[in-house]
C-alpha cells in the first residue's frame, strides 16, 4: 500500500470526526475541531485523487468513512446494534476493498522538459 492510500485511510477518519461533530458540536471548541477535521478530511482526499483514479479514491472514502460512522454511532452513542444493518456495512467494505484491489496504481516518471 503506497502513501495515497493511507491519505485517503486517515481522510476517512477525519471524516468520521466531522460527521460526529455535525451531529454534537454545540461550542465553540468543537465547532472549531469539526471545521479542521473537515479541512483535514477533504485537504487528504484531495491530494490522494492527485495521484489515484478519482472515482476509487472517493468511494473509498466514503465508504471507510460510512462504516466508521456506523461504528462509532453503536460503540459510543448508544446506537442499538442490528444485524442487518452491520450486514450492509460489511457489504460496504467488501465492495470497497474490492475497487481497491482492482485499481491499476500508476507511477509517473518525472516530467521530462
Amino acid at each position: 500500500m503506497n502513501a495515497n492510500w493511507v491519505k485517503v485511510m486517515i481522510a476517512a477518519s477525519f471524516e468520521v470526526f466531522w460527521v460526529i461533530g455535525l451531529k454534537h458540536a454545540d461550542d465553540f471548541w468543537t465547532w472549531t475541531g469539526t471545521v479542521i477535521a473537515i479541512i483535514v478530511s477533504f485537504y487528504l482526499m484531495i491530494m490522494a485523487g492527485k495521484e489515484l483514479p478519482v472515482g476509487t479514491v472517493y468511494a473509498v472514502f466514503v465508504g471507510l468513512g460510512t462504516a466508521g460512522t456506523v461504528f462509532a454511532d453503536i460503540v459510543f452513542f448508544g446506537e442499538p446494534f442490528q444485524l442487518a444493518k452491520v450486514l450492509l456495512i460489511v457489504l460496504l467494505l467488501v465492495g470497497v476493498i474490492g475497487l481497491k484491489l482492482v485499481t491499476k496504481e500508476t507511477i509517473e516518471e518525472g516530467v521530462e522538459s
